[in-house]
């Protein structure tokens, strides 16, 4: 009888699953017999597999899922190609895609905000490719590193405009406004939430959306939280008056900097008389910075040896992301923890990052780095 009874509540339990509401996505993925397509979640957490299929000659799949309570994000992957995709509700989604260039010539019908996301996703693949034409150029020294670090700001900041207009500001209840938050160039976020007041105001915009429409959702919650953080970090400080004692600037040449390194050493500007400088304001957890310290070490790499030295002055907010990316790069690094608002950076009168200076081997400054028309060149004078 217990036997008879178990069975039956697991059988209610079963059909009550069953009976959930579900979402669909269906379609074909061509010249792939034989491989694995899975269905993943992009979740907060991470990736979190969902379903697989083995796909037969004609390609054909169809998955089923519970709906998520709140607008969500999911995956299709073969081997390591992935198209992304998002799901409101009970939609069904149609995605199809020849195997060989699953993640970029993918059809998909059925949802607005998935479109859309399509359309961010080819826009960042082909900033990516800008730049990393860009990067081999100056690798190949077709362009001087001052046209490199111009060119990239300048697809950077073009990029960032149409995606704020088109997309994040334009419908920002919409997850294709989400995904746009967190789209990365280099392995670094594009939009940056913790340093730039600008990119806030993007957060912001989406959080208050998702606040509006589900406020009980994690990712709402979330981005809720990154958005406090973020304005925490870039608040205003009472305005004081940054005063520079006349000794530290006639002494050494150059207004001394005295900040701590990855192991808590103080480090000074003016121990590093001797050597021609490059004084390096940066954020590390920005898009630019791979590129930018690639370009640094090229440099360093070749004119270390020569007596030149790179002292690299971090504004991140974030301190533990600063020690892990700096931690093995050959040159100082150091942090000033009032990050954006560093009387030091304001001292350079430092207006935007990355932004240097080059300082001559008897501690003088000698120009900014956008005034150089060629930083090799002005870099080997020095030496």
């Amino acid at each position: 009888m217990k036997k008879i009874f178990f069975m039956a509540l697991a059988a209610v339990a079963l059909s009550a699953c069953n009976s959930e509401p579900k979402f669909k996505v269906e379609g074909e993925v061509s010249g792939a017999d034989g491989k694995m397509l899975y269905l993943e979640a992009s979740a907060l957490e991470g990736i979190v597999p969902l379903d697989s299929v083995k796909l037969k000659s004609g390609g054909s799949f169809a998955f089923k899922q519970v709906r998520p309570v709140s607008p969500e994000f999911y995956r299709l992957r073969v081997d390591d190609k992935v198209i992304n995709f998002s799901i409101d509700s009970t939609e069904t989604v149609q995605i199809s895609a020849p195997y060989t260039d699953f993640a970029t010539a993918y059809t998909v019908e059925g949802s607005p905000n998935c479109t859309k996301i399509k359309e961010l996703t080819m826009k960042q693949m082909q900033l990516q490719n800008k730049v990393n034409v860009l990067l081999q150029s100056m690798q190949g020294h077709k362009i001087g590193a001052d046209v490199f670090e111009d060119s990239l700001a300048a697809l950077l900041k073009s990029y960032k405009d149409e995606v704020k207009i088109n997309y994040i500001f334009a419908a920002p209840n919409t997850a294709a406004a989400y995904f746009a938050l967190f789209q990365k160039l280099n392995n670094y976020l594009i939009f940056d939430p913790l340093n730039s007041k600008d990119d806030i105001k993007c957060f912001a915009a989406v959080a208050t959306s998702l606040n509006n429409y589900y406020p009980h959702a994690d990712r709402s919650k979330n981005l809720y939280n990154i958005v406090i953080k973020g304005m925490k970090n870039t608040r205003t400080p009472q305005q004081k008056v940054v005063e520079i004692p006349e000794e530290a600037i006639s002494e050494t040449g150059v207004i001394d900097i005295s900040l701590r390194d990855m192991k808590g050493n103080v480090r000074k500007l003016s121990e590093l008389k001797g050597k021609a400088v490059i004084l390096d304001f940066t954020i590390y957890q920005s898009a630019v910075s791979a590129s930018h310290n690639y370009m640094l070490r090229d440099l360093y790499d070749k004119y270390a040896g020569q007596g030149l030295e790179i002292y690299q002055v971090s504004l991140d907010a974030d301190e533990h992301y600063w020690k892990t990316t700096a931690d093995n790069l050959p040159w100082v690094c150091v942090r000033d923890a009032n990050g954006i608002y560093s009387s030091v950076a304001a001292s350079y009168n430092v207006q935007g990052v990355p932004s240097l200076f080059l300082i001559n081997k008897n501690n003088e400054l000698s120009v900014r780095g956008e005034n150089v028309k060629d930083l090799e060149a002005a870099v080997k004078s020095l030496l």
